[in-house]
């Protein structure tokens, strides 16, 4: 009888161990999914004004959100560009909006993406013109513009980055890699990547 009680509670600290070992896996699961941090949209006009303010119009009806101007920081005298002079603009979206917007913005590309046009953690490309977007109609004020997306990507521990006080580098291992990315696009959004044309 007593060697049976042994068995039974090496055969309990054997499964214990098995436990606690799958809770540590099903933890590093989490900490290495990744989602979507931000979507950021982006229209370049130059020291065009006028463009400027159509540019900002357009972006409030796609996102429904305001934009922000953007604003040069160097001079540069052959184009007219001074520091503080605003030269485009750009939204940004985040959360379950952000998700909802990408999908509906991939639809212009076909829902495809080339492989120079991902980098590690985020991905961006350009739509030529903003009547491709699903839902859009062309609107004489506004004429034909074209807008750039950039998506960023993070995972649970990238907030270390981000800190004011007691700011840490992100270790390596929790980085996310190109691969990552592609990967992240194929199985969430069902895109595919095309190979860089080699000439």
């Amino acid at each position: 009888m007593e060697k049976i009680n042994k068995n039974n509670k090496e055969n309990e600290v054997v499964e214990s161990k098995t436990d606690k070992n799958k809770s540590l896996t099903t933890k590093e699961n989490i900490m290495k999914k990744i989602k979507i941090e931000k979507i950021t949209l982006n229209c370049g006009t130059g020291v065009d004004q006028a463009k400027l303010e159509k540019a900002m119009k357009l972006l409030k009806i796609i996102t429904n959100h305001t934009p922000v101007k953007a604003f040069t920081k160097k001079r540069i005298p052959a184009f007219g560009i001074r520091p503080g002079l605003s030269i485009g603009c750009r939204v940004t979206i985040r959360g379950k909006e952000a998700t909802e917007l990408l999908k509906r913005l991939l639809e212009t590309i076909s829902n495809k993406l080339k492989e120079k046009q991902i980098s590690k953690g985020y991905f961006a490309f350009g739509i030529k013109e903003y009547i491709e977007i699903p839902g859009m109609t062309f609107q004489r004020d506004l004429g034909i513009l074209g807008l750039d997306v950039c998506v960023t990507l993070t995972r649970p521990g990238f907030s270390i980055i981000k800190k004011k006080s007691r700011k840490s580098k992100l270790p390596k291992r929790n980085r996310i890699t190109e691969e990552e990315t592609i990967q992240f696009m194929k199985e969430n959004f069902n895109t595919t990547i095309e190979q860089n044309d080699h000439k």
